[in-house]
């Protein structure tokens, strides 16, 4: 009676719009009240209980985003707290079943290989402000970007080399190409924050991997305004929903997580929404959702997305297949696009292969991954798995799950059986050990490695490895 007791109550908050950050709708609502409480668009900061262009603090012109973030915190004192409390903020997570540590601080890739070394690269994704080397400082509330998630006005973009930053004067980038990033105005985005939208959450997600599609095969830039043959969820042709419908858990935090998921829920909707992890498609649709009883026998063994995700990368843009940096540095070859207009050479990063509508790979999968972090040895003469899904047909936990399967040819010290790192972006002008700054492979692993606190014998070779990706 206690969860009921608590659903019930939850419930009632969130029909009193108690608070302006919770979940929009029950999320075991139908599907035209869902759409209707999810718009992701300006105007629905009228679901707010404040109009913050009303607030005198949000009236100055700011010189940065760090002092938006001060002035959110004189009514928000709680919101910087809760968001350093979560994955978003640490990067780094413990794996409940072996306490080993993962996160993208400490584990390595195919395609952008690491953080470390290349952090004013890789944090322009980061929910903060400011993280251009090992000393960052976590404990800083002011560094919480807030208007990341919550801006409304579609014109906040955080600078690619800017280490989470938006630009504050006009700056070229790539150098070279004559595209100029303009400052935001601070001040607009301030008065005009909401709900977050498949816009806010995209402008991380849609481009993990260094662009558009290159890393999930199930989320690109085509989710911001989806037809309902791709996403009948996030379509406004369909339920027009947002990501936060289904992650989010209350307090900041974002439910689902690729390191541990769940595969197999065995609650359902009978769960209440602030109990457990509601990015589920029982959270919503039960345990028995389909009309015909065999099809629903299939449920225990075969995850939702087998069947309803038949293939991927069915919208606009293509996805990344596999990707080899031992190509890149010929700065002759420059950039070559296929004859979809795909970049397929790029020197800064080598050779690529794009496709779309992919048939997944299956694999059975308990909902948790066997992880590589930073300086795990390897045998270069057997396949080397950067991540594993784990589960079989006698694991009661596991179904048979779809995946993007991502290969690529990626640096390896022969010596110590190690993967490398490398430095790519230089962290200023004058460094000249980045592989961007000097396309010397030596110095650019010499430096990624001792920033990682790793041996390097001076030795590199290549290596193909691959990692998995649920959808």
């Amino acid at each position: 009676m206690g969860n009921w007791l608590k659903y019930l109550t939850l419930l009632v908050l969130v029909a009193g719009g108690w608070w302006l950050g919770a979940p929009k709708a029950d999320f075991a609502a139908a599907p035209e009240r869902q759409a209707q409480a999810s718009t992701p668009t300006v105007a629905s900061t009228t679901q707010s209980t404040a109009d913050h262009s009303q607030f005198d603090v949000l009236q100055q012109d700011f010189e940065n985003a760090v002092e938006v973030t001060k002035a959110c915190l004189t009514c928000h004192t709680e919101a910087a707290k809760q968001v350093m409390a979560t994955f978003h903020w640490t990067w780094e997570r413990t794996d409940l079943p072996t306490g080993k540590t993962v996160g993208k601080k400490v584990v390595i890739n195919n395609f952008c290989v690491a953080v470390v070394s290349n952090w004013r690269r890789c944090t322009s994704c980061h929910a903060g402000y400011g993280w251009k080397d090992a000393g960052f400082d976590f404990t800083k509330e002011e560094l919480v970007d807030c208007l990341v998630c919550h801006d409304t006005t579609g014109t906040y973009k955080k600078f690619p080399p800017g280490a989470g930053h938006p630009v504050y004067e006009p700056k070229e980038f790539p150098p070279g190409s004559g595209k100029i990033w303009e400052p935001p105005d601070l001040k607009k985005i301030a008065q005009n924050v909401g709900p977050t939208s498949r816009a806010t959450c995209g402008a991380c997600h849609f481009y993990g991997g260094g662009g558009d599609g290159v890393k999930h095969g199930d989320m690109d830039s085509t989710l911001k305004n989806p037809p309902k043959t791709v996403d009948v969820h996030m379509s406004p042709e369909g339920a027009n929903m947002t990501c936060s419908d289904c992650h989010y858990s209350g307090a900041h935090r974002i439910a689902g997580s690729r390191y541990a998921m769940t595969a197999k829920d065995t609650h359902g909707k009978d769960l209440p929404v602030s109990d457990g992890d509601p990015a589920t498609c029982e959270s919503c649709h039960g345990l028995a959702p389909m009309k015909d009883p065999k099809l629903n026998d299939h449920v225990d063994k075969v995850a939702c997305q087998t069947c309803h995700i038949p293939a991927f990368a069915r919208g606009d843009k293509p996805t990344k297949m596999w990707w080899d940096w031992s190509k890149a540095g010929d700065k002759e070859r420059g950039v070559e696009e296929d004859e979809n207009g795909w970049e397929v050479y790029n020197f800064k990063k080598g050779e690529f292969v794009w496709a779309k509508n992919v048939t997944p790979t299956y694999r059975w999968f308990n909902g948790r991954m066997e992880v590589m972090t930073l300086g795990e040895k390897i045998d270069p003469t057997q396949e080397v798995f950067i991540n594993k899904p784990l589960g079989g047909p006698d694991d009661p936990e596991a179904r048979i799950y779809p995946f993007k399967v991502f290969r690529g040819k990626q640096g390896y010290d022969p010596v110590n059986q190690v993967l490398l790192v490398p430095h790519l972006m230089p962290y200023n002008a004058e460094d000249k050990t980045a592989f961007w700054a000097s396309f010397q492979w030596g110095p650019a692993f010499e430096e990624g490695m001792k920033a990682a606190g790793l041996p390097y014998s001076g030795q590199y070779d290549w290596v193909e490895t691959t990692m998995y990706w649920p959808l």
